[in-house]
């Protein structure tokens, strides 16, 4: 927990972003405009010229209202301020390949909008859900800490014993249901726990992203060998992955890369939002697709451990270039010498080389003479073949059409926002074997956007035709794929 004595506070009032945003003459704006294009919507990045556009929008009312002077500068001088090192509002940079800047919100601003957000009066404010939230916490934390084996299967039969109560209760028709105030209490608890979670993923980005800055200054800065820049960086790199934050963030992507994970939150979104209590507080639309937002902040987190890692290899290459051309400049610089010398040597000695030495080789040690063997060929006339061959089998070569294969896709994708390969190919056999299963999985890599779960493996099989023409079933067993829309 921070402490927040007067110097403390100080700092942050200097230093933070967040407090300088709120400082700022302009507050109401900035506030205003950046949740209604990056946080409402779940904008990761947006360019420069639509960032500039949206802003010019918000200006002309504005404009309209206090004058002309309110606000003179263009829309892109406010977005290239705000971005600046003093500010630090907005993140401006250049994704590889382009030469248009792109935008996003720092992990600070968002803290700055949430507490804005929270000073608003709320009509409903749950107390139940969040006391039976902590409550739950505090069992899994005593359950999750026990070491010892007979009170952990006291309190699992205590459980069992509460759930087999309950079904007598159910089945005997007494069916408590939750009134319009608990679910109201609950799902607000949850539309607050969800915006929470996509704020958190900014900030596990962020901290990414300032690793793979250091990296890049200690490379630019570097002058020792590769083995220890490249033993200090994936050390630093293991310490983040391993840290407390790091392996939560890699269960929750686990748990959320699961299809059947996102299926059943999808249904139970569906289910929430359709009950009357709920829809009285009028959720947010896209409430009904958060857990994709999740996915995508997600991806975000992991597009940038990904460019920290082409950062090591691009060092690498550099390296190995570096070195090749260090060794062409020396190998050069010899043979330049050598031409300078050639017309008019030195005087005395010059250079030094190893004394000159006979080989000797004995009569004896050398091999016998041994004679090449000549094959011998025996007169044979030849045969001819057999003239009653189908020459048909040159031209039955196993095609795959990949075309198909992708509409197939395509298709799934349509119905469901993530397929995995088993469900393909149960919809639709494998008709060329093996060969078919690795034009799926070619696909995977080049077409579409896909995962693969390395912790669980699927079966997938096929029909075949024996040596004998009787029909038998091959299987081949490989980690889940997932394809994804």
């Amino acid at each position: 927990m921070v402490n927040l004595d007067f110097a403390t506070l100080e700092a942050l009032r200097t230093h933070h972003p967040a407090w300088r945003l709120l400082r700022s003459d302009h507050a109401t704006l900035i506030a205003s405009f950046l949740h209604r294009v990056f946080i409402v919507p779940n904008a990761r990045v947006m360019a420069a010229a639509d960032l500039a556009e949206a802003l010019e929008d918000e200006l002309y009312p504005v404009r309209q209202q206090l004058g002309e002077s309110a606000f003179p500068k263009p829309a892109s001088d406010y977005l290239n301020d705000w971005a600046a090192p003093d500010k630090g509002w907005l993140r401006k940079f250049y994704r590889p390949g382009t030469d248009e800047a792109q935008f996003d919100l720092t992990p600070a601003t968002e803290k700055a909008i949430a507490w804005l957000a929270q000073l608003s009066e709320r009509q409903f404010v749950g107390t139940e859900s969040r006391l039976l939230m902590l409550f739950e916490l505090l069992k899994q934390l005593d359950q999750g800490s026990e070491p010892d084996p007979a009170r952990r299967i006291a309190e699992l039969q205590r459980q069992r014993d509460a759930i087999d109560a309950e079904i007598g209760r159910v089945l005997g028709g007494d069916v408590p249901l939750l009134d319009d105030t608990a679910l109201k209490d609950r799902f607000q608890q949850f539309a607050q726990g969800a915006r929470e979670l996509l704020s958190d993923f900014r900030e596990v980005e962020h901290n990414f992203r300032l690793l793979d800055r250091r990296v890049r200054e200690r490379i630019a800065l570097w002058e020792g060998g590769k083995g220890a820049l490249l033993e200090e960086i994936m050390s630093e790199r293991d310490a983040i992955a391993d840290s407390d934050q790091g392996k939560s963030f890699r269960a929750f992507w686990d748990f959320l890369l699961s299809s059947r994970r996102q299926e059943e939150l999808s249904a139970l979104l569906e289910r929430a939002l359709s009950l009357p209590a709920v829809s009285d507080l009028q959720p947010d639309e896209r409430m009904r697709r958060v857990h994709y937002d999740w996915m995508e902040a997600g991806e975000h987190a992991q597009r940038t451990v990904a460019a920290l890692s082409q950062q090591l290899r691009r060092f690498l290459d550099d390296q190995a270039w570096l070195e090749n051309r260090r060794i062409m400049d020396i190998l050069h610089g010899i043979e330049g010498k050598a031409l300078a010398l050639r017309e008019a040597p030195p005087a005395g000695d010059f250079m030094e080389i190893a004394e000159a030495g006979a080989t000797i080789e004995l009569a004896m040690e050398r091999p016998l003479f041994a004679p090449a063997l000549r094959p011998a060929i025996a007169e044979l006339a030849p045969l001819p073949g057999d003239e009653d061959i189908d020459p048909s089998a040159l031209f039955d070569q196993v095609v795959v059409d990949k075309a198909r294969l992708a509409r197939h896709i395509r298709h799934a994708l349509q119905e469901k926002a993530q397929v995995s390969l088993r469900e393909l190919v149960a919809a639709q056999p494998l008709q060329h074997g093996l060969a078919e299963l690795l034009a799926y999985l070619q696909l995977g890599s080049e077409t579409f956007s896909s995962a693969v779960d390395e912790d669980r493996s699927e079966p997938i099989a096929w029909q075949a035709l024996a040596a004998d023409g009787s029909q038998l079933t091959r299987s081949a067993r490989l980690p889940r794929v997932i394809f994804m829309r």
